[in-house]
């Protein structure tokens, strides 16, 4: 990272009322120009007018570029194959896709010839992480400006804000009246702010875009099967699907469902708590899909040596360190435990439910005739006597020092009482 003053700038821009007021502040403060650029990751109809908006705010040019499969197939996939949740809820919807953003956002600024980079990630959050960590990775030698953790930004507060891009004749109408902070791609949407500042507040249902609450879904179950390849999903109902369209369809089909949805107080990166509610139906059906798959497909060590790594995966991903070395390395072992991960799960949505049902494959390690209670040729019941004991020798050896040292300490204590 540099000091210098830049002659360049490429804007990580959303269209919301913070990258609205930061584009003009950045081409006032540094007399320079100023690229926006924004990321087509499946946010609905949030950029239909953003490069309108972009050049009135006074930016040279505005890229958009569709990520959407890249994302889905190069971040969402491995996220997936990983298994990584964090703390026990969040399937990392905003985490994920802030490495990708960045990488683009660094790619444009080689091809534009800019040398600075911006963000409008605050000060108090994770994204400013996730943001300038990818940016070191990928190429330190950009400097990089955030201003909300610039000391002669003045525009910390909303109203403040608000003013600013009245007197500039930015349009922020939209951005004004929305409740909530949210940000949204193809695999989730998250909301912050309103009732959900206090931990004690049930979230309303006004807040919800992409499902219902569950007890507006319908009376009667859907089932959807689930098809993958490796530990990547291929299709749907036995049709093989696009990527990006596999998703959508079980947002979709999730959403109507009530499937999916989570209210979670988190620990952030930089040390606080704080509250979000995010939805992900499409996701929540994939993760419980690959979940059933490896089941029966991953023998026991493997399997459970993998939940462990997943933790560990998620903290990677939540803290912005996607391109890490570490990161790269656990990859490769998830691929490897992948490899037999085919087949199909078949799941069940009801009413927010979201249930495998049932799930085949072609690598299963599960035996029917092994696991039955009806004794047959394949188990020997006999073999489990020597297994237990040999399995319990620790215990065992454990137990008999225990007595003996407790024997020993009773009769010294009697002797002592008798006077010998």
């Amino acid at each position: 990272m540099t000091n210098h003053a830049p002659k360049k700038i490429v804007l990580a821009y959303s269209g919301g009322l913070d990258t609205s007021v930061i584009l003009p502040w950045l081409r006032e403060k540094y007399r320079c120009e100023v690229i926006a650029f924004a990321a087509e990751l499946g946010q609905g109809d949030e950029l239909a007018a953003i490069e309108k908006k972009a050049l009135a705010s006074g930016a040279s040019k505005c890229i958009v570029k569709d990520l959407r499969k890249e994302f889905v197939e190069d971040f969402l996939w491995r996220l997936l194959k990983s298994g990584a949740v964090y703390e026990r809820k969040y399937l990392l919807g905003t985490s994920i896709a802030r490495p990708l953003i960045a990488k683009e956002q660094v790619r444009v600024a080689h091809e534009c010839g800019a040398d600075a980079v911006a963000h409008g990630a605050t000060g108090k959050g994770n994204d400013q992480v996730r943001f300038e960590l990818t940016y070191m990775a990928l190429d330190p030698s950009l400097k990089i400006i955030a201003p909300w953790k610039d000391p002669t930004f003045e525009l910390t507060s909303r109203e403040a804000a608000v003013e600013y891009a009245k007197a500039r004749s930015i349009p922020v109408e939209a951005s004004v009246k929305k409740i909530y902070s949210r940000d949204r791609n193809i695999w989730h949407i998250s909301h912050e702010g309103a009732e959900l500042e206090s931990t004690w507040n049930e979230p309303q249902d006004r807040m919800l875009v992409t499902s219902v609450p569950p007890e507006r879904a319908p009376n009667k179950a859907a089932y959807v099967e689930v098809d993958f390849d490796a530990g990547v999903p291929v299709g749907l109902d036995g049709k093989r699907m696009d990527s990006v369209a596999i998703i959508a369809t079980l947002n979709e089909l999730g959403g109507r469902h009530g499937v999916g949805t989570v209210d979670l107080i988190e620990n952030r990166l930089v040390g606080m708590k704080s509250r979000g509610v995010y939805e992900t139906p499409g996701g929540t059906i994939l993760y419980e899909a690959h979940n059933a798959l490896e089941m029966i497909c991953l023998d026991r060590e493997t399997l459970h040596y993998k939940q462990q790594v997943a933790l560990k995966y998620a903290e990677l991903v939540y803290y912005g360190q996607w391109y890490s070395t570490i990161r790269e390395a656990i990859d490769a072992f998830i691929d490897a435990t992948q490899k037999p991960v085919t087949g199909v799960a078949r799941v069940k949505l009801y009413k927010g439910n979201c249930r495998v049902v049932g799930v085949k494959s072609p690598n299963t390690l599960y035996m029917a005739d092994l696991a039955s209670f009806k004794m047959g040729s394949e188990y020997n019941p006999q073999d489990a006597d020597g297994f237990i004991r040999l399995f319990g020798l620790p215990m065992r050896v454990a137990g008999a020092v225990q007595r003996q040292n407790a024997g020993g300490k009773s009769s010294g204590k009697s002797a002592k009482r008798k006077g010998v």
